[in-house]
């Protein structure tokens, strides 16, 4: 978990008992759950609750029986009974009267929970289920292997040995059923050990993975949702949202489960705005909504040609105009109650530090450019002028006595004698085309 050589004595997290490497699988605080009965003080006759609950790799957890009264603290490891036989280790999350409220909540019967802990976790155990873990990424690699030898529409997503080594379990996304019988027995004989299949959602999948979300955080469903509630686009309709599926969208591919925890507000405040409201007639014309403030109380509404000027209506005028219409009566116009007046008062912000610079203006990098320009050229002139000279009649005469014609000696042969170049024959063939060309034809 971080380097032991640096100044300041390693990176490993302070407080975490293990320095860093305590396989809780995926930090210290997942799924944790506050006792906030733990400072308070129980009666002398109290007996404690003989259910344990027990957390183990992604967001599994179940509760097991302590028969035998181990005194058990939040994250110790302990080895447990399953369903299959051997053994599991698992983290302890809650103890006390705590395990029976979330019974109670969960609706789990202690005849549902017949499972039991065995004992805490040996040095042996802990050692065991260690390797079992190292043992996970390459058997996912290998099982996604065989899957797309065997042509299977199948995604598999995570895997988990039993603590003892004597069970994998995989977990795998797909759309419809698949025959994975197969499969199956290529997995027993590759790793030695029984094979579980189980299909989970995109929600369950992006819960066991873990990730950031747009947010800028851990994904809810991998550090505290635990259930999942159904999500629409009527959501999404009610908050104002762009029903943009790539902004509404979370790492399962299905819709953010975080748009429903303000939902219920947004529907509170929904009932105080009047229902079809689209249209107000008025004697200037039939005025359409265009937006909807639901906790400003406040909605726009626009002319028909006038799209772009938008008026303000408090809800309550938006009623009486409603009632107004009901009978037959018209407004003469939307401005006579507008929620925001034309004019509004401005008011200068006083600033805790003087612009010296000028670094404020945004138009600054163009107002440079344009000030340099013609001290650019007036630059480039004076470079061209000889010695700097800025004298016009000089510099015609220098530029008249650099335009005159070049004389170029004749060639000569070996003997000194002048070459005369020979006439191109092509050359007056050519002019009289163009001449025949450009000649207009002779009426008859």
């Amino acid at each position: 978990m971080g380097c032991g050589s640096c100044s300041t004595g390693g990176c490993t997290p302070g407080g975490c008992k293990s320095n860093g490497s305590c396989l809780t699988d995926g930090g210290c605080s997942k799924l944790d759950v506050y006792d906030w009965l733990s400072d308070m003080d129980l009666p002398s006759n109290y007996k404690p609750f003989h259910y344990v609950e027990i957390r183990f790799k992604g967001a599994r957890k179940d509760f097991y029986r302590n028969d035998e009264n181990i005194y058990l603290e939040a994250g110790e490891l302990v080895a447990v009974e399953t369903t299959t036989g051997g053994y599991d280790i698992g983290h302890v999350t809650l103890t006390g009267e705590l395990v029976r409220m979330q019974m109670n909540r969960k609706r789990v019967t202690e005849e549902k929970a017949p499972l039991k802990i065995y004992r805490k976790a040996t040095v042996q155990d802990v050692e065991k289920w260690k390797s079992a873990k190292e043992r996970e990424s390459d058997s996912m690699y290998k099982a996604r292997t065989i899957a797309l030898e065997l042509g299977l529409a199948m995604k598999l997503s995570d895997v988990e040995y039993q603590g003892d080594k004597t069970k994998a379990t995989f977990y795998y996304t797909a759309e419809g059923r698949v025959d994975f019988r197969e499969l199956i027995k290529k997995l027993a004989e590759s790793f030695r050990v029984r094979i579980e299949m189980r299909q989970i959602g995109m929600r369950q999948e992006a819960s066991r993975l873990g990730g950031i979300g747009s947010c800028g955080r851990e994904l809810c469903c991998s550090t505290w949702l635990t259930d999942f509630k159904t999500v629409s686009t009527s959501a999404a309709r009610y908050q104002n949202l762009s029903l943009n599926t790539l902004k509404l969208a979370g790492q399962c591919g299905k819709l953010k489960c975080c748009l429903n925890y303000e939902l219920d507000t947004y529907m509170d405040a929904l009932k105080t705005i009047p229902d079809h409201a689209d249209r107000l007639k008025t004697n200037k014309g039939e005025a359409r909504l265009q937006k909807t403030d639901i906790f400003k109380q406040l909605m726009w509404f626009s002319y028909a040609g006038e799209e772009n000027t938008w008026i303000p209506l408090e809800v309550n005028r938006v009623k009486e105009i409603q009632e107004m219409n009901k009978k037959g009566e018209k407004p003469e116009d939307l401005k006579d109650y507008s929620a925001i007046p034309d004019e509004l008062e401005v008011v200068e912000k006083s600033f805790d530090y003087e612009n010296v610079v000028g670094q404020d203006s945004l138009t600054r990098l163009d107002d440079k450019s344009k000030n340099k320009r013609p001290n650019n050229n007036n630059r480039n002139k004076n470079r061209n002028r000889p010695n700097g000279n800025t004298n016009p009649v000089a510099n015609k005469s220098e530029t008249a006595a650099v335009n005159k014609p070049l004389v170029v000696a004749p060639k000569t042969n070996e003997a000194g004698e002048s070459i005369v170049p020979k006439p191109n024959p092509n050359r007056n063939r050519n002019k009289k085309r163009k001449n025949n060309q450009n000649r207009k034809p002779e009426q008859e």
